[in-house]
């Protein structure tokens, strides 16, 4: 009794200083994931074997159970505790990767991006994104104040960091959309730090130059079909090829209409529906109006991300906000564009909606430093104008 006490200060003290209302939207999120998962999942199989919906919401409980852990630690420990490892999160984020050369598996994407033991699967590149958040704005913090960020010399350092991290996710870790997730959070960061345009202008020349030799030598045939089924009808006219999750998926969410296309609806099966096209379900049982309250959440979690840090103080702290801000709004964009048929298959979950432990883990662990920044004291030279 004396012991729990002592620990009740603490706990209401996290509870008045962490952001509680992005905490709420995301776990809010996430227990609907569970009811949208045991309906996408019923009927489902996967290499002949029928998949169970309970088993998939009990994990997905764990998940969650985990992700709350993550959420209350990222919250609690300071920010500059991790960048001040910078060093050891690069190890890590370089030994995640050759862990997946060596013990690396396929996925149902077919990309070998997982690490599969004992029952468990984690895919690394969920990580990576988080780790390379911080580094990154760690990086962009000691370029600005320490030196000339829009020097040559700078700007060629956060470039060159992003390229290996863009190599090892897509060429060692075979994922294109994370991959994806990494140049718009690099670009977000790039920007918020206050590089200037023409180095934009620069970069996306180099880039076009670039595209070519990408497409030619290191896109496999599948990623390139991917990429470009939505704009060319001719890669898959029927819709039974590589466009045949999106075509399920653009039935799903016609079937559902306005509200939902009730009990009595035989409701579609396919691979995928429950972790990338798990979107297309809550559209399928909750219409339209599931699907706008699904992207009003969603965006107002961005929102505070942005919120947040822009009333940081600190250019460290902003830059996280900003970086978790820029992966969450990729990945919904994409993630819908996937299921509506405007944007490329490429393997990217719906935030906190779809199934899959190492996505909602860590996207747990990236809104908790969100919510870490808002947990710290402002500093006392704060000024800023938002």
């Amino acid at each position: 009794m004396i012991a729990i006490k002592k620990v009740i200060p603490y706990i209401k003290d996290f509870f008045r200083r962490a952001d509680m209302l992005l905490f709420t939207l995301c776990f809010s999120c996430s227990i609907v994931s569970l009811y949208a998962i045991y309906l996408a999942t019923k009927g489902m199989q996967a290499g002949g074997v029928i998949i169970s919906p309970t088993k998939c919401v009990i994990v997905q409980i764990l998940s969650i159970v985990l992700g709350v852990i993550a959420f209350v630690f990222f919250t609690v420990i300071d920010a500059d505790i991790l960048g001040d490892q910078w060093r050891w999160l690069c190890v890590i984020n370089v030994a995640l990767m050759i862990a997946l050369v060596i013990f690396g598996s396929e996925g149902e994407s077919g990309s070998r991006s997982w690490i599969r033991f004992a029952g468990i699967s984690v895919q690394p590149s969920e990580v990576v994104k988080v780790l390379y958040i911080v580094i990154s704005a760690k990086q962009m913090t000691y370029l600005r104040e320490h030196k000339d960020i829009n020097s040559f010399l700078s700007v060629a350092q956060i470039a060159g960091h992003f390229v290996l991290v863009f190599a090892m996710i897509v060429v060692v870790g075979d994922d294109l959309g994370s991959g994806t997730i990494i140049l718009a959070i690099f670009l977000m960061m790039f920007f918020a730090a206050g590089i200037r345009l023409y180095w934009f202008a620069i970069g996306f020349a180099g880039v076009a130059a670039v595209i070519p030799i990408l497409w030619n030598y290191f896109l496999k045939d599948y990623q390139k079909k991917r990429l470009i089924a939505p704009y060319d009808k001719t890669i898959d006219p029927d819709g039974w090829g590589i466009t045949w999750q999106t075509t399920q998926s653009r039935y799903s969410l016609m079937a559902g209409r306005m509200t939902g296309a009730g009990a009595d609806h035989r409701p579609t099966v396919f691979t995928g529906k429950h972790t990338d096209f798990v979107f297309a379900c809550i559209g399928e049982n909750f219409g339209m109006i599931g699907c706008v309250l699904v992207a009003i959440v969603l965006t107002v979690i961005i929102i505070r991300c942005v919120y947040i840090g822009l009333h940081a103080g600190r250019m460290y702290d902003m830059l996280i906000c900003i970086g978790v801000a820029g992966a969450l709004a990729f990945q919904t964009f994409i993630n819908i564009g996937m299921c509506i048929g405007i944007t490329p298959v490429i393997g990217i979950t719906l935030p906190f909606f779809s199934y899959g432990g190492s996505s909602m883990v860590t996207l747990f662990a990236a809104v908790g430093l969100v919510s870490g920044v808002k947990y710290k004291p402002k500093p006392e030279h704060f000024s800023m104008l938002f």
